[in-house]
């Protein structure tokens, strides 16, 4: 059946706005012809968008054109404000941003692993307000018979752990701290009107990596994410594949030879984290004698890699640098080959600080070995976002719930 006229307008609304958040600022001539709509028909949703707020003229084009033809239209960024969290062990990291993703105000707080959970929360949602009050400060003032203008709109929040598919919280497991699972509760509580989710490191860093990063030209792939910890996130079909539990991509318990033991149910220590988590990358970096001056940034196994990798550079026969990366990178490896066996992605990348820090050297290596283990073609990439995928995946995620909401037609 055809679309109502309603109905009709409404796609139409999404269509413009949609590409006005893909290509930046457009003129009506150029919606019209990447719409392929009508010139009535885009001026009544230009005139539309324009009324409710949605869109503004930024601006003209060409020098030498002027008038209505030359005005260019862009979504009114301060609309709405968004917030997005990276919560870590010791750590949380916030930013503000307008409704295209415009970064307004940014800080990050180190947690003290003996803090209390009360403590610790209020802190962290302290850390938002703050960021907020900055934000608004830079921000465009109300605009007129528009209810709640630069308010904070949406939240995102990303944490390692598994995230209940049906209450969409945070789960106690893997003895993470409390306060990430309080987090997000407080956050309602102190901004009632916006809305508060949370998700995986991982699959935050995935959907980043996949829309700014090193996945930019793959539907199909896995995130090996490596930094304090491991995890995995997978896309098949441009679609974030969660599993019945939330627990697709927890890589970290995986059975894997070269380890102690066998991990249990609450705890990873004897599975993949053992051989890539940050503190096992430690450990053998200093086994083959390499050092590195780090900082509480990212984690030292980050440091470490990067130092090997320059020092490496070059090398005609393998140093205790190169004989450092060839061991991680068969430790690497095995998590790799195992994914491929069962997915067959097709290409992995290697995410988080350290895959950053390996870059194409170490992602070169793992491609070798997993070649030599499979016969499923598989490139493996380094991470081109490290350890701020997660925040930008939140922001991203945050944005898009944040258009949906706004941009969805007006109830009659």
């Amino acid at each position: 059946m055809p679309a109502s006229p309603s109905t009709a307008r409404a796609i139409n609304d999404r269509l413009a706005l949609r590409l006005l958040q893909q290509e930046g600022p457009l003129t009506a001539g150029q919606l019209k012809q990447l719409t392929g709509l009508s010139r009535p028909t885009v001026a009544d949703l230009v005139e539309r968008l324009t009324e409710a707020a949605l869109i503004e003229v930024v601006g003209e084009t060409g020098e030498q054109r002027r008038g209505p033809n030359a005005r260019l239209y862009g979504i009114v960024a301060d609309r709405a404000r968004l917030a997005a969290l990276d919560v870590r062990t010791d750590g949380v990291s916030v930013v503000v941003a307008d409704l295209v993703g415009r970064v307004l105000a940014e800080a990050s707080v180190p947690i003290g692993g003996e803090t209390g959970t009360g403590p610790v929360v209020e802190q962290a949602v302290a850390l938002v307000e703050r960021v907020v009050k900055e934000a608004e400060a830079s921000g465009a003032p109300p605009h007129a018979g528009v209810r709640g203008w630069g308010s904070l709109h949406t939240v995102g929040i990303g944490a390692p752990g598994l995230i209940d598919p049906a209450t969409g919280e945070l789960r106690d497991s893997s003895g993470l701290p409390a306060w990430h699972r309080r987090l997000a509760a407080a956050l309602q509580d102190r901004f009632p009107d916006a809305h508060v989710s949370i998700d995986n490191e991982a699959n935050l860093a995935a959907l980043a990596e996949q829309r700014d990063g090193a996945a930019r030209d793959r539907d199909t792939f896995v995130l090996l994410w490596l930094s304090y910890g491991t995890g995995a996130a997978v896309v098949l079909d441009g679609a974030l594949r969660r599993g019945a539990s939330g627990g697709t991509g927890e890589i970290g318990f995986l059975p894997v030879p070269g380890t102690t033991g066998l991990p249990s149910a609450t705890d990873c220590d004897g599975g993949f984290h053992s051989l890539a988590g940050s503190a096992a990358i430690t450990e053998l970096a200093r086994l083959h004698g390499v050092n590195a001056t780090t900082s509480g940034e990212e984690p030292s196994a980050a440091a470490l890699v990067r130092a090997a990798v320059e020092a490496s550079a070059g090398e005609r026969a393998p140093s205790g640098s190169g004989r450092f990366l060839d061991e991680l990178a068969d430790r690497l490896a095995v998590g790799v080959a195992s994914v491929v066996a069962i997915l067959d992605p097709g290409c992995v990348v290697l995410g988080g600080e350290v895959g950053q820090a390996g870059g194409q050297e170490l992602a070169a290596r793992v491609e070798e070995r997993v070649r030599r283990m499979s016969p499923l073609v598989t490139e493996v990439r380094p991470g081109a976002l490290g350890g701020g995928a997660v925040l930008r995946g939140a922001l991203l995620t945050a944005r898009d719930r944040a258009q949906d909401d706004l941009f969805a037609p007006a109830e009659r």
